[in-house]
């Protein structure tokens, strides 16, 4: 389980790595880096953007992944059309779950949105069912909102 320093740690080092920059594919490639590396128990971290009515993948740590998802499916595509973040604990009790990965049981979604528009999604898998919880959640939701204030 990671703790609320961790997060604390984590959304310093995110605000320094964007600070200044607007550049959207630099800073998820930076912010994908920076999860994938501190994060434990994680085998995915990246993001997915909202590109033709569908997500298209950007910037990622792991292995190759899925490169269009429609909206309203998988985890991911559903959190999109939700607008809410999920967590499951295990994607394959998850309906429609699209299996990029199989090394992946459990997943959290953060949508992105600047000006109420949709941007795309955060996604981070793991291995471990279970992994991802309410500190995970807290401390994930902010770096995102990190991200969006580079676009504004």
């Amino acid at each position: 389980m990671v703790s609320e320093q961790i997060y604390e740690r984590l959304v310093k080092q995110a605000e320094a790595l964007v600070s200044g920059e607007h550049d959207l594919i630099a800073n998820m490639a930076n912010l994908s880096a920076l999860l994938y590396n501190n994060l434990e128990q994680v085998n995915w971290a990246g993001f997915y953007l909202y590109k033709e009515e569908q997500l298209v993948l950007g910037p990622f740590q792991g292995q190759p992944a899925c490169i269009r998802i429609p909206m309203n499916k998988g985890v991911c595509g559903t959190a999109a059309q939700q607008n809410k973040t999920l967590v499951v604990e295990d994607v394959h009790t998850f309906d429609g779950h699209i299996a990029c990965d199989a090394a992946s049981n459990s997943e959290i979604v953060i949508p992105l949105y600047v000006n109420n528009q949709l941007l795309g999604v955060l996604d981070i898998d793991s291995p471990e069912i279970g992994r991802f919880g309410a500190t995970d959640q807290t401390g994930l939701e902010k770096i995102a909102r990190i991200l969006e204030t580079t676009q504004l």
